[in-house]
């Protein structure tokens, strides 16, 4: 062959580099399954605490076939800032639920998930997904549309910081979790059940001290929603927020406290060990390996869930959303997703599209109003405590 042998050869070697590089390229944002080609797409978390759910849809998303990737926290939007004077801790925890990361805060059994820390907040220019997700300061791998993982707190947040809403802010796509809350006693409590806590809240509000995580998140809004349901004064309930489980804990546990409010994968250790007694749940529907009712077999009107949804860009193309929703629906109706949720503690809470869409403006509208009800949209009052409780108790 000689010299021509050679040269075809070397052609073919560079051929082949060659069309390897542009199927990388090709590849990039994108996922072949089978013959057909899934698009591709980033996921940015809107502040540590969504990390774990971010991490769970996405590797949801890869078994369905779609090419992800995962962002880190993004940061600069008021709209999922920590409370009223925006940048105090955030209290979620880390093990058992959408609330993933931070520091360790400690359980009330001593050795059960870790206390939150900081809550990160949403990108410039506003929204959970606005502007698209970044890692280090740079974008994201895998194009496609962005899509940002945000939950209730980052709602409450924006209407306690007078900013707007994430209707306002980004693309509604779909819901995709949440925690169940439960009501807690300490074991030794006089209130047998939770008609018992519901008579004394409703006669003797100010003399009913109830903990949680901090002012205006899901704990707090809990106890509003319950407040409001049973007639009580919102404004009268005396409600203290611990940045952490375990300091809520301390204070119920201590006798500070009358009752708290908490995720149930957080309480789960504490119920089990006796060291406290579950009233009520807040799911719609009991949960099956845990002989407790739920708020609406109490007579309370309430169901309600610290929820996560996944949030595309404020100015996302009709196009883009469109098909960003096919793919959350796909993702959260799948076996992998049910698998993910069950193996972390949290609740499947499928709805995308219009239908997601409007029940988040009933629900901005809830949490507004009950956020209203408890005083916290025209008050100054902290009653969030950091480490020692600044409120006296």
């Amino acid at each position: 062959m000689g010299d021509s042998g050679e040269k075809y050869m070397r052609r073919r070697r560079f051929l082949a580099c060659g069309l390897g590089a542009l199927a990388c390229v090709a590849g990039c944002g994108t996922e072949r399954t089978g013959n057909v080609l899934r698009t591709g797409f980033s996921i940015t978390t809107a502040g540590q605490r969504w990390a774990r759910v971010g991490q769970a849809f996405a590797g949801a998303a890869r078994s369905a076939g779609f090419a992800a990737a995962v962002g880190e926290a993004i940061s600069g939007s008021p709209a999922t800032g920590t409370g009223p004077a925006g940048g105090g801790p955030t209290g979620g925890p880390t093990g058992g639920g959408p609330a993933g990361g931070g520091p360790s805060g400690g359980s009330p059994s001593g050795d059960g998930p870790t206390g939150g820390g900081p809550a990160g907040s949403g990108p410039p220019g506003g929204g959970p997904a606005g502007g698209g997700p970044t890692a280090g300061g740079g974008p994201v791998a895998g194009a496609g549309f962005a899509i940002t993982v945000s939950g209730l707190p980052a709602l409450a947040a924006a209407e306690l910081n007078n900013t707007q809403s994430l209707l306002d802010t980004a693309t509604p796509l779909a819901r995709l979790s949440g925690q169940i809350e439960v009501v807690v006693v300490p074991d030794r409590s006089p209130l047998r059940d939770f008609g018992d806590f519901a008579a004394r809240l409703l006669a003797s509000p100010q003399q009913t001290l109830l903990v949680g995580g901090p002012q205006g998140e899901p704990d707090h809004l809990l106890f509003g929603l319950i407040a409001r349901a049973i007639g009580a004064d919102g404004r009268r309930v005396d409600y203290s927020g611990y940045p952490r489980l375990g300091e809520a804990a301390s204070a119920l546990l201590s006798g500070k406290a009358v009752a708290a409010a908490g995720p149930l994968a957080d309480w789960r250790t504490a119920i089990g060990r006796g060291r406290v007694r579950a009233l009520a749940v807040s799911s719609a529907r009991p949960v099956p390996d845990l002989d407790v009712p739920t708020l609406l077999e109490c007579g309370v009107r309430v169901d309600f869930a610290d929820w996560t949804a996944a949030f595309g860009p404020e100015d996302m193309p009709p196009e883009s959303r469109e098909q960003a929703v096919r793919m959350c629906e796909e993702v959260i109706g799948s076996s992998a997703w049910e698998a993910a949720c069950l193996a972390a503690g949290w609740i499947s809470m499928p709805l995308a599209g219009d239908d997601f869409a409007r029940w988040l403006g009933t629900e901005i509208a809830r949490t507004r109003a009950v956020l209203r009800d408890l005083g916290l949209l025209d008050s100054t009052k902290a009653t969030t405590c950091w480490g020692s409780c600044g409120n006296g108790h």
